[in-house]
Protein backbone atom coordinates (compact mmCIF):
# COMPACT_ATOMS: atom_id res chain seq x y z
CA UNK A 1 0.00 0.00 0.00
CA UNK A 2 1.22 3.22 -1.14
CA UNK A 3 1.74 5.84 2.17
CA UNK A 4 1.13 9.62 1.60
CA UNK A 5 2.56 11.19 4.97
CA UNK A 6 1.34 14.95 5.44
CA UNK A 7 4.05 17.46 7.42
CA UNK A 8 2.95 19.27 10.01
CA UNK A 9 3.00 23.41 8.65
CA UNK A 10 5.26 25.45 10.41
CA UNK A 11 2.85 27.38 12.43
CA UNK A 12 1.31 24.09 13.85
CA UNK A 13 2.37 23.54 17.69
CA UNK A 14 4.72 21.13 18.37
CA UNK A 15 5.40 18.72 21.47
CA UNK A 16 9.27 18.86 21.44
CA UNK A 17 10.89 19.28 25.11
CA UNK A 18 14.09 20.81 25.48
CA UNK A 19 16.64 18.21 27.14
CA UNK A 20 18.38 19.68 30.05
CA UNK A 21 22.05 19.14 30.72
CA UNK A 22 23.14 15.94 32.72
CA UNK A 23 24.78 13.63 33.64
CA UNK A 24 23.95 9.80 33.43
CA UNK A 25 25.29 7.65 35.55
CA UNK A 26 25.96 3.66 35.08
CA UNK A 27 26.16 1.39 37.61
CA UNK A 28 26.99 -1.84 36.14
CA UNK A 29 28.50 -0.07 33.00
CA UNK A 30 30.38 -3.24 31.88
CA UNK A 31 27.24 -5.57 31.30
CA UNK A 32 25.88 -6.34 28.37
CA UNK A 33 23.04 -3.95 28.82
CA UNK A 34 25.24 -1.06 28.36
CA UNK A 35 27.20 -2.55 25.53
CA UNK A 36 24.05 -4.17 23.63
CA UNK A 37 21.63 -1.16 24.90
CA UNK A 38 22.52 1.69 26.62
CA UNK A 39 25.54 3.06 24.73
CA UNK A 40 24.16 2.31 21.30
CA UNK A 41 21.30 4.21 22.31
CA UNK A 42 23.14 7.28 23.66
CA UNK A 43 25.25 7.17 20.57
CA UNK A 44 21.94 6.90 18.40
CA UNK A 45 20.63 10.44 20.44
CA UNK A 46 23.86 12.35 19.65
CA UNK A 47 23.70 11.43 16.17
CA UNK A 48 20.19 12.55 15.93
CA UNK A 49 20.69 15.69 17.47
CA UNK A 50 18.68 14.83 19.84
CA UNK A 51 20.86 14.59 23.21
CA UNK A 52 21.83 17.80 25.43
CA UNK A 53 24.63 19.95 24.03
CA UNK A 54 26.03 19.73 27.49
CA UNK A 55 25.60 16.03 28.57
CA UNK A 56 28.46 13.47 30.09
CA UNK A 57 28.47 9.76 30.83
CA UNK A 58 30.00 8.00 33.87
CA UNK A 59 30.45 4.46 33.71
CA UNK A 60 30.48 2.87 37.58
CA UNK A 61 31.54 -1.15 37.51
CA UNK A 62 33.71 -3.06 39.78
CA UNK A 63 36.29 -4.10 37.03
CA UNK A 64 39.42 -1.42 37.19
CA UNK A 65 38.96 -0.06 33.93
CA UNK A 66 40.84 3.50 32.85
CA UNK A 67 39.16 6.00 31.10
CA UNK A 68 40.57 5.12 28.19
CA UNK A 69 40.05 1.50 28.16
CA UNK A 70 36.63 2.00 29.08
CA UNK A 71 35.77 4.53 25.73
CA UNK A 72 37.66 1.77 23.86
CA UNK A 73 35.13 -0.75 25.02
CA UNK A 74 32.05 1.32 24.74
CA UNK A 75 33.32 2.56 20.98
CA UNK A 76 33.44 -1.33 20.19
CA UNK A 77 29.82 -1.56 21.54
CA UNK A 78 28.52 1.28 19.33
CA UNK A 79 30.15 -0.31 16.20
CA UNK A 80 28.83 -3.75 16.85
CA UNK A 81 25.07 -2.98 18.19
CA UNK A 82 24.02 0.34 17.40
CA UNK A 83 22.00 0.85 14.43
CA UNK A 84 23.95 3.79 12.87
CA UNK A 85 26.96 3.42 10.95
CA UNK A 86 29.64 4.76 13.62
CA UNK A 87 31.19 7.97 12.65
CA UNK A 88 34.77 8.62 13.67
CA UNK A 89 34.18 12.35 14.32
CA UNK A 90 31.05 12.08 15.82
CA UNK A 91 32.49 9.35 18.30
CA UNK A 92 35.57 11.50 19.01
CA UNK A 93 33.33 14.48 20.11
CA UNK A 94 30.65 11.65 22.00
CA UNK A 95 33.61 10.16 24.08
CA UNK A 96 34.89 13.26 25.05
CA UNK A 97 31.99 13.42 27.98
CA UNK A 98 32.62 9.52 28.60
CA UNK A 99 34.14 8.85 32.08
CA UNK A 100 34.72 5.47 34.25
CA UNK A 101 35.06 4.72 37.92
CA UNK A 102 35.98 1.48 39.53
CA UNK A 103 34.81 0.56 43.18
CA UNK A 104 32.85 -1.56 45.07
CA UNK A 105 29.33 -0.94 45.57
CA UNK A 106 29.11 -1.80 49.02
CA UNK A 107 32.23 0.42 49.91
CA UNK A 108 31.00 3.84 50.77
CA UNK A 109 34.91 5.13 48.88
CA UNK A 110 32.90 4.36 45.66
CA UNK A 111 30.48 6.56 46.07
CA UNK A 112 32.90 9.29 47.33
CA UNK A 113 35.04 9.00 44.23
CA UNK A 114 31.73 8.94 42.19
CA UNK A 115 30.73 12.38 43.81
CA UNK A 116 34.25 13.33 43.33
CA UNK A 117 34.12 12.98 39.31
CA UNK A 118 30.75 14.07 39.27
CA UNK A 119 32.08 17.61 40.48
CA UNK A 120 34.55 17.73 37.84
CA UNK A 121 32.38 16.72 34.73
CA UNK A 122 29.79 19.10 36.09
CA UNK A 123 32.55 22.30 35.67
CA UNK A 124 34.33 20.98 32.66
CA UNK A 125 30.42 20.88 30.82
CA UNK A 126 28.27 23.11 32.62
CA UNK A 127 25.99 20.41 33.49
CA UNK A 128 24.23 22.05 36.71
CA UNK A 129 24.28 19.45 39.02
CA UNK A 130 21.67 17.52 36.98
CA UNK A 131 22.20 13.53 37.63
CA UNK A 132 20.37 10.36 36.21
CA UNK A 133 21.23 7.35 37.71
CA UNK A 134 20.51 4.15 35.71
CA UNK A 135 20.52 0.97 38.18
CA UNK A 136 21.75 -1.53 35.20
CA UNK A 137 22.30 -4.32 38.12
CA UNK A 138 20.36 -7.10 39.84
CA UNK A 139 17.35 -6.06 41.97
CA UNK A 140 19.62 -7.44 45.12
CA UNK A 141 22.23 -4.35 44.70
CA UNK A 142 19.68 -1.63 44.32
CA UNK A 143 19.45 -0.62 47.78
CA UNK A 144 23.28 -1.04 48.30
CA UNK A 145 23.13 1.59 45.85
CA UNK A 146 20.55 4.01 46.71
CA UNK A 147 22.12 3.99 50.22
CA UNK A 148 25.25 4.75 49.14
CA UNK A 149 23.78 7.49 46.63
CA UNK A 150 21.62 8.85 49.84
CA UNK A 151 25.19 8.67 51.93
CA UNK A 152 26.87 10.75 49.44
CA UNK A 153 24.60 13.46 48.76
CA UNK A 154 24.28 12.79 45.39
CA UNK A 155 20.00 12.53 45.56
CA UNK A 156 18.65 15.82 46.15
CA UNK A 157 14.67 15.97 46.98
CA UNK A 158 13.02 17.54 43.91
CA UNK A 159 12.26 20.80 44.05
CA UNK A 160 13.91 24.36 42.48
CA UNK A 161 17.91 23.38 41.63
CA UNK A 162 19.43 20.74 40.39
CA UNK A 163 17.46 17.39 40.31
CA UNK A 164 17.98 13.30 40.53
CA UNK A 165 16.66 10.80 39.03
CA UNK A 166 17.03 7.11 38.84
CA UNK A 167 15.68 4.51 36.92
CA UNK A 168 15.17 0.84 37.80
CA UNK A 169 15.82 -2.24 35.55
CA UNK A 170 13.03 -5.46 35.85
CA UNK A 171 12.77 -7.26 37.41
CA UNK A 172 11.35 -5.61 39.93
CA UNK A 173 10.48 -7.97 42.22
CA UNK A 174 9.42 -11.80 41.72
CA UNK A 175 5.90 -11.86 43.39
CA UNK A 176 4.10 -9.05 45.07
CA UNK A 177 6.15 -9.09 48.50
CA UNK A 178 9.46 -8.55 46.91
CA UNK A 179 7.66 -6.10 44.80
CA UNK A 180 6.67 -3.87 47.82
CA UNK A 181 10.00 -4.62 49.63
CA UNK A 182 11.59 -2.67 46.53
CA UNK A 183 9.03 0.30 47.12
CA UNK A 184 9.60 0.64 50.23
CA UNK A 185 13.12 0.65 50.03
CA UNK A 186 13.32 2.76 47.39
CA UNK A 187 11.08 5.64 48.74
CA UNK A 188 13.78 5.46 51.56
CA UNK A 189 15.84 7.56 49.36
CA UNK A 190 13.87 8.66 46.58
CA UNK A 191 10.01 10.54 46.18
CA UNK A 192 8.09 8.64 43.79
CA UNK A 193 8.78 11.44 41.13
CA UNK A 194 12.27 10.70 41.01
CA UNK A 195 11.97 6.92 40.54
CA UNK A 196 11.96 5.41 36.84
CA UNK A 197 11.00 1.80 36.60
CA UNK A 198 12.05 1.29 33.43
CA UNK A 199 9.93 -1.34 30.54
CA UNK A 200 11.61 -1.32 27.41
CA UNK A 201 8.50 -2.47 25.33
CA UNK A 202 6.88 0.87 25.79
CA UNK A 203 9.52 2.53 24.57
CA UNK A 204 8.47 0.91 20.80
CA UNK A 205 6.99 3.17 18.56
CA UNK A 206 3.89 1.19 17.85
CA UNK A 207 3.09 0.63 21.68
CA UNK A 208 3.54 4.23 21.77
CA UNK A 209 0.90 4.36 18.73
CA UNK A 210 -1.79 2.81 20.05
CA UNK A 211 -2.83 5.84 21.87
CA UNK A 212 -2.18 7.95 18.63
CA UNK A 213 -4.12 5.60 16.46
CA UNK A 214 -7.13 5.38 19.14
CA UNK A 215 -7.50 9.18 20.23
CA UNK A 216 -6.28 10.84 17.35
CA UNK A 217 -8.61 9.00 14.77
CA UNK A 218 -12.12 9.18 15.48
CA UNK A 219 -12.68 6.15 12.95
CA UNK A 220 -11.61 4.08 15.46
CA UNK A 221 -12.58 5.14 18.94
CA UNK A 222 -16.24 4.66 18.16
CA UNK A 223 -15.73 1.00 17.54
CA UNK A 224 -12.90 0.06 20.53
CA UNK A 225 -15.79 -1.57 22.58
CA UNK A 226 -17.30 -4.75 23.34
CA UNK A 227 -20.28 -4.11 20.93
CA UNK A 228 -18.25 -3.84 17.85
CA UNK A 229 -15.18 -6.44 18.87
CA UNK A 230 -15.04 -10.00 19.09
CA UNK A 231 -11.61 -10.20 20.71
CA UNK A 232 -8.45 -9.31 21.27
CA UNK A 233 -4.99 -10.66 20.41
CA UNK A 234 -1.83 -9.41 22.19
CA UNK A 235 1.40 -11.60 21.65
CA UNK A 236 5.25 -12.08 21.95
CA UNK A 237 6.62 -14.35 20.21
CA UNK A 238 10.46 -15.58 20.58
CA UNK A 239 12.47 -17.73 18.20
CA UNK A 240 15.28 -18.20 20.43
CA UNK A 241 15.40 -20.31 23.24
CA UNK A 242 17.02 -18.92 26.51
CA UNK A 243 20.54 -18.87 25.58
CA UNK A 244 22.72 -17.79 28.94
CA UNK A 245 19.97 -16.69 30.95
CA UNK A 246 19.23 -20.35 31.96
CA UNK A 247 19.92 -19.91 35.15
CA UNK A 248 17.98 -16.63 35.24
CA UNK A 249 14.51 -17.75 33.54
CA UNK A 250 14.74 -21.22 35.40
CA UNK A 251 13.93 -19.26 38.71
CA UNK A 252 11.51 -16.54 36.49
CA UNK A 253 9.46 -18.39 33.72
CA UNK A 254 7.36 -16.55 31.26
CA UNK A 255 4.50 -15.35 33.99
CA UNK A 256 7.16 -13.31 35.70
CA UNK A 257 9.42 -12.38 32.82
CA UNK A 258 7.01 -11.89 30.10
CA UNK A 259 2.92 -11.57 30.91
CA UNK A 260 3.46 -9.84 34.82
CA UNK A 261 5.15 -6.32 32.61
CA UNK A 262 5.18 -6.72 28.91
CA UNK A 263 1.73 -8.11 28.03
CA UNK A 264 -0.08 -6.50 30.92
CA UNK A 265 1.51 -3.33 29.80
CA UNK A 266 0.11 -3.42 26.29
CA UNK A 267 -2.97 -4.97 27.42
CA UNK A 268 -3.60 -1.80 29.52
CA UNK A 269 -2.75 0.60 26.75
CA UNK A 270 -5.07 -1.59 24.37
CA UNK A 271 -8.12 -1.42 26.89
CA UNK A 272 -7.53 1.89 28.75
CA UNK A 273 -10.13 4.78 28.61
CA UNK A 274 -9.37 8.36 27.25
CA UNK A 275 -7.24 10.00 29.78
CA UNK A 276 -8.16 13.49 30.67
CA UNK A 277 -4.95 15.16 29.53
CA UNK A 278 -1.87 13.42 27.74
CA UNK A 279 -0.56 13.94 31.26
CA UNK A 280 2.01 11.10 32.58
CA UNK A 281 0.01 10.59 35.51
CA UNK A 282 -3.78 10.92 33.73
CA UNK A 283 -2.60 8.23 31.31
CA UNK A 284 -0.88 5.80 33.90
CA UNK A 285 -4.12 6.47 36.23
CA UNK A 286 -6.17 5.18 32.80
CA UNK A 287 -3.68 2.38 32.79
CA UNK A 288 -4.25 1.40 36.06
CA UNK A 289 -7.52 1.47 35.88
CA UNK A 290 -7.52 -1.68 33.72
CA UNK A 291 -5.38 -3.71 35.49
CA UNK A 292 -7.94 -2.73 38.40
CA UNK A 293 -11.17 -4.75 36.48
CA UNK A 294 -9.31 -7.38 35.13
CA UNK A 295 -10.99 -10.53 36.14
CA UNK A 296 -9.20 -12.09 39.47
CA UNK A 297 -8.02 -15.44 38.70
CA UNK A 298 -10.18 -18.10 40.39
CA UNK A 299 -7.98 -21.84 41.67
CA UNK A 300 -11.13 -23.21 39.51
CA UNK A 301 -10.91 -21.06 36.63
CA UNK A 302 -7.20 -20.78 36.03
CA UNK A 303 -6.46 -24.47 34.25
CA UNK A 304 -9.25 -23.40 32.23
CA UNK A 305 -8.20 -19.93 31.11
CA UNK A 306 -4.21 -20.83 31.18
CA UNK A 307 -2.45 -22.78 29.06
CA UNK A 308 1.49 -23.09 29.90
CA UNK A 309 4.08 -25.20 27.62
CA UNK A 310 8.15 -26.09 27.49
CA UNK A 311 10.12 -26.17 24.83
CA UNK A 312 11.77 -29.21 23.83
CA UNK A 313 15.97 -29.03 24.85
CA UNK A 314 14.52 -26.63 27.66
CA UNK A 315 15.91 -28.84 30.47
CA UNK A 316 19.44 -29.32 28.79
CA UNK A 317 20.39 -25.89 28.53
CA UNK A 318 23.16 -24.42 30.64
CA UNK A 319 21.80 -23.53 33.91
CA UNK A 320 18.35 -25.31 34.09
CA UNK A 321 17.16 -28.40 36.09
CA UNK A 322 17.15 -31.37 33.84
CA UNK A 323 13.98 -32.16 35.74
CA UNK A 324 12.57 -27.93 35.42
CA UNK A 325 8.75 -27.29 35.46
CA UNK A 326 9.15 -23.99 34.28
CA UNK A 327 6.87 -23.00 31.96
CA UNK A 328 8.61 -21.38 28.37
CA UNK A 329 5.46 -20.62 26.53
CA UNK A 330 2.19 -19.22 28.13
CA UNK A 331 -1.25 -18.09 27.18
CA UNK A 332 -3.87 -16.25 28.73
CA UNK A 333 -7.38 -15.32 28.41
CA UNK A 334 -7.96 -12.03 30.20
CA UNK A 335 -11.33 -10.12 30.61
CA UNK A 336 -11.67 -6.65 31.51
CA UNK A 337 -14.94 -6.79 33.71
CA UNK A 338 -15.72 -2.62 32.76
CA UNK A 339 -18.23 -1.28 30.88
CA UNK A 340 -16.05 -0.71 27.88
CA UNK A 341 -15.22 -4.78 27.68
CA UNK A 342 -17.38 -6.72 29.31
CA UNK A 343 -17.65 -10.42 27.77
CA UNK A 344 -14.53 -9.80 25.60
CA UNK A 345 -12.01 -11.90 25.66
CA UNK A 346 -8.35 -11.01 25.54
CA UNK A 347 -6.02 -13.66 24.24
CA UNK A 348 -2.57 -12.91 25.78
CA UNK A 349 0.41 -15.50 24.03
CA UNK A 350 4.46 -15.45 24.71
CA UNK A 351 6.91 -18.15 24.14
CA UNK A 352 10.67 -19.28 23.48
CA UNK A 353 11.72 -20.94 19.94
CA UNK A 354 8.36 -20.60 18.72
CA UNK A 355 7.83 -20.58 14.60
CA UNK A 356 8.22 -16.83 13.74
CA UNK A 357 9.37 -13.75 16.26
CA UNK A 358 6.90 -11.43 16.35
CA UNK A 359 4.99 -8.81 18.96
CA UNK A 360 1.52 -7.68 17.64
CA UNK A 361 -2.14 -6.59 19.06
CA UNK A 362 -4.57 -7.81 16.67
CA UNK A 363 -8.00 -6.27 17.06
CA UNK A 364 -10.85 -8.83 15.39
CA UNK A 365 -13.84 -6.89 15.15
CA UNK A 366 -17.18 -8.80 15.29
CA UNK A 367 -18.59 -10.87 11.69
CA UNK A 368 -20.97 -9.55 9.79
CA UNK A 369 -24.80 -10.55 10.87
CA UNK A 370 -25.28 -12.09 7.51
CA UNK A 371 -23.96 -12.63 3.83
CA UNK A 372 -26.06 -10.88 1.45
CA UNK A 373 -23.42 -11.48 -1.68
CA UNK A 374 -23.22 -13.65 -4.26
CA UNK A 375 -23.73 -17.62 -4.19
CA UNK A 376 -23.51 -19.24 -0.83
CA UNK A 377 -20.84 -21.96 -2.41
CA UNK A 378 -18.14 -18.57 -3.20
CA UNK A 379 -18.58 -15.99 -0.43
CA UNK A 380 -21.32 -17.33 2.22
CA UNK A 381 -18.05 -16.85 5.08
CA UNK A 382 -16.76 -13.40 4.48
CA UNK A 383 -14.09 -12.98 6.73
CA UNK A 384 -13.73 -10.34 9.91
CA UNK A 385 -12.10 -7.32 10.10
CA UNK A 386 -8.81 -7.43 11.74
CA UNK A 387 -6.81 -4.40 12.84
CA UNK A 388 -3.40 -4.93 13.81
CA UNK A 389 -0.10 -3.13 15.31
CA UNK A 390 2.54 -4.51 14.46
CA UNK A 391 5.08 -3.53 17.13
CA UNK A 392 8.17 -5.96 16.35
CA UNK A 393 10.03 -6.84 13.81
CA UNK A 394 8.94 -4.47 10.67
CA UNK A 395 7.01 -1.97 13.26
CA UNK A 396 3.44 -1.13 11.38
CA UNK A 397 -0.37 -0.96 11.33
CA UNK A 398 -2.52 -3.36 9.22
CA UNK A 399 -6.16 -3.36 8.43
CA UNK A 400 -7.99 -6.80 6.71
CA UNK A 401 -11.33 -6.16 5.21
CA UNK A 402 -13.27 -7.34 2.36
CA UNK A 403 -13.74 -6.22 -1.18
CA UNK A 404 -15.48 -7.23 -3.98
CA UNK A 405 -13.20 -9.48 -6.60
CA UNK A 406 -12.95 -7.33 -10.48
CA UNK A 407 -14.85 -9.49 -12.72
CA UNK A 408 -18.22 -9.94 -14.63
CA UNK A 409 -19.43 -12.40 -11.27
CA UNK A 410 -20.07 -10.95 -8.03
CA UNK A 411 -17.37 -12.35 -5.57
CA UNK A 412 -16.00 -11.00 -2.31
CA UNK A 413 -12.35 -11.45 -1.27
CA UNK A 414 -10.00 -10.38 1.55
CA UNK A 415 -7.69 -7.92 1.27
CA UNK A 416 -4.72 -6.26 3.38
CA UNK A 417 -3.86 -2.88 3.82
CA UNK A 418 -0.29 -2.47 5.40
CA UNK A 419 1.39 0.81 6.46
CA UNK A 420 4.90 0.15 7.30
CA UNK A 421 7.07 2.89 9.61
CA UNK A 422 9.71 2.54 7.33
CA UNK A 423 8.41 3.39 4.11
CA UNK A 424 5.25 5.64 5.50
CA UNK A 425 8.12 8.22 7.68
CA UNK A 426 11.58 6.91 5.90
CA UNK A 427 14.12 5.25 8.02
CA UNK A 428 14.29 2.67 10.85
CA UNK A 429 12.44 4.16 13.93
CA UNK A 430 14.57 4.44 17.14
CA UNK A 431 15.21 2.21 19.39
CA UNK A 432 13.01 1.57 22.55
CA UNK A 433 15.94 2.59 24.82
CA UNK A 434 16.60 5.46 22.79
CA UNK A 435 13.11 7.24 23.82
CA UNK A 436 13.05 5.98 27.11
CA UNK A 437 16.50 7.63 28.04
CA UNK A 438 15.39 10.95 26.41
CA UNK A 439 12.15 10.95 28.56
CA UNK A 440 14.29 9.96 31.96
CA UNK A 441 16.20 12.93 31.43
CA UNK A 442 13.49 15.33 30.54
CA UNK A 443 11.25 14.23 33.80
CA UNK A 444 8.49 12.54 31.79
CA UNK A 445 7.18 9.21 33.23
CA UNK A 446 4.32 8.83 30.58
CA UNK A 447 6.06 5.44 29.35
CA UNK A 448 7.66 4.26 32.87
CA UNK A 449 5.92 2.30 35.27
CA UNK A 450 4.38 3.74 38.53
CA UNK A 451 4.42 1.93 41.99
CA UNK A 452 0.99 1.52 42.57
CA UNK A 453 0.91 -0.21 39.02
CA UNK A 454 4.02 -2.40 39.62
CA UNK A 455 2.36 -3.81 42.65
CA UNK A 456 -1.48 -4.19 41.49
CA UNK A 457 -0.01 -6.11 38.39
CA UNK A 458 2.04 -8.29 40.79
CA UNK A 459 -1.32 -8.73 42.68
CA UNK A 460 -3.04 -9.93 39.49
CA UNK A 461 -0.83 -12.52 38.80
CA UNK A 462 0.43 -13.73 41.88
CA UNK A 463 -2.32 -16.78 42.16
CA UNK A 464 -1.75 -18.01 38.89
CA UNK A 465 2.18 -18.42 39.14
CA UNK A 466 1.19 -19.80 42.21
CA UNK A 467 -0.94 -22.50 41.32
CA UNK A 468 0.82 -23.90 38.59
CA UNK A 469 4.28 -24.16 41.14
CA UNK A 470 1.37 -25.88 43.27
CA UNK A 471 -0.38 -27.73 40.71
CA UNK A 472 1.58 -29.40 37.35
CA UNK A 473 0.72 -27.96 34.44
CA UNK A 474 0.83 -30.57 32.36
CA UNK A 475 3.68 -33.08 31.00
CA UNK A 476 6.92 -30.84 29.89
CA UNK A 477 7.89 -30.67 27.49
CA UNK A 478 5.12 -30.71 25.41
CA UNK A 479 6.22 -28.46 21.93
CA UNK A 480 8.90 -29.02 19.50
CA UNK A 481 11.74 -25.95 18.79
CA UNK A 482 10.67 -24.20 15.44
CA UNK A 483 6.46 -24.66 16.16
CA UNK A 484 3.70 -22.21 17.23
CA UNK A 485 3.57 -24.34 21.12
CA UNK A 486 1.84 -26.81 22.14
CA UNK A 487 -0.92 -28.65 20.60
CA UNK A 488 -3.13 -28.13 23.19
CA UNK A 489 -3.00 -24.33 22.93
CA UNK A 490 -4.60 -24.47 19.45
CA UNK A 491 -7.65 -26.92 20.77
CA UNK A 492 -7.89 -24.69 23.29
CA UNK A 493 -8.83 -21.98 21.03
CA UNK A 494 -10.92 -24.08 18.61
CA UNK A 495 -12.76 -24.84 21.58
CA UNK A 496 -13.34 -20.96 21.69
CA UNK A 497 -14.70 -21.39 17.93
CA UNK A 498 -11.97 -18.53 17.09
CA UNK A 499 -7.91 -19.38 16.00
CA UNK A 500 -4.36 -17.85 16.40
CA UNK A 501 -3.54 -15.26 14.01
CA UNK A 502 -0.39 -16.22 12.52
CA UNK A 503 1.70 -12.97 12.42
Amino acid sequence: MATRVAAIPPSAPTRRVQTPPCTLVVFGAGGDLSRRKLLPALYNLAMGGTLPDRFALLGVARRGLTNEAFREEMRAAVSEFSRRRLDPELWRRFAEGVDYVSGDFEDGASFERVSARLQQLDHRFGLEGNRLFYLATPPTEFGTILRGLKRAGLIHPPGAGPWSRVILEKPFGRDLESARSLNRLAAEVLDESQIFRIDHYLGKETVQNILVLRFANSIFEPLWNRKYVDYVEICALETVGVGTRGKFYDQTGVLRDIVQNHLLEVLALTAMEPPTTGGADDIRSEKLKVLNALRDPWSDTIRRDVVLGQYRGYREEPGVAPDSMVPTYAALRVFVDNWRWQGVPFYLRTGKKLKKRATEVSVHLQPIPLSLFGRPDVCEFVKPNVLTLRIQPDEGIQLEFASKVPGDDFMVGALTMDMKYTEAFGGEPPEAYERLLLDAMRGDATLFSRRDWVETSWGWIDPIVRYFEEHAAGPFPNYEPGSWGPAHCDEWMRGEHRTWREP
